[in-house]
């Protein structure tokens, strides 16, 4: 399964002039990962690049019917904080998802980074939106080139 498999990861806060542009561009990168065999899409559900990426594989679905959108939450109250809009777009997103894994029970410290290894060791391409050369995101893709997973930065494509 993780010849076929693909993950997101990326940054909270994206561009909001550039929101279309990143989207369209997105769904560009998934189409020619489907083009070479990819068939599952797992995204860990963050507001920001997650979800982006999330809707862009959902818009997707039905050109490719044996696409597959799993999320891969850290945890049940990982929209505990989140704005009520996100909330209603993460559970829009869940309630079309192919599958859901959780991977872990309660919320602990380090959690969203038990999350970003599974995604990472789940698959071998990873996808991502990284522009600042810290936090999260750079943790993971560090993560991601040690592991050997091939890395596609959307963000290259805006330089």
């Amino acid at each position: 399964m993780k010849e076929i498999t693909a993950c997101f990861t990326g940054h909270r806060s994206l561009p909001d002039d550039k929101l279309n542009q990143l989207s369209e561009t997105l769904k560009a990168t998934i189409c020619e990962a489907y083009d070479k065999g990819y068939r599952c899409f797992c995204s860990g559900g963050a507001v920001g690049f997650d979800l982006l990426a999330a809707e862009a594989v959902l818009s997707l679905k039905g050109k490719y019917n044996d696409m597959k959108l799993i999320l891969i939450i850290p945890c049940p109250e990982q929209t505990k904080y989140w704005p009520d809009k996100e909330i209603k777009r993460y559970e829009k997103i869940m309630s079309r998802a192919d599958k859901t894994v959780c991977v872990s029970e309660h919320y602990f410290k380090g959690c969203m980074q038990k999350r970003n290894r599974f995604l990472v060791d789940n698959s071998s391409l990873c996808i991502y939106w990284l522009t600042k050369e810290s936090g999260g995101t750079k943790y993971t893709v560090d993560y991601t080139r040690n592991k050997g997973v091939k890395l596609i930065n959307i963000a290259d494509y805006f330089i």
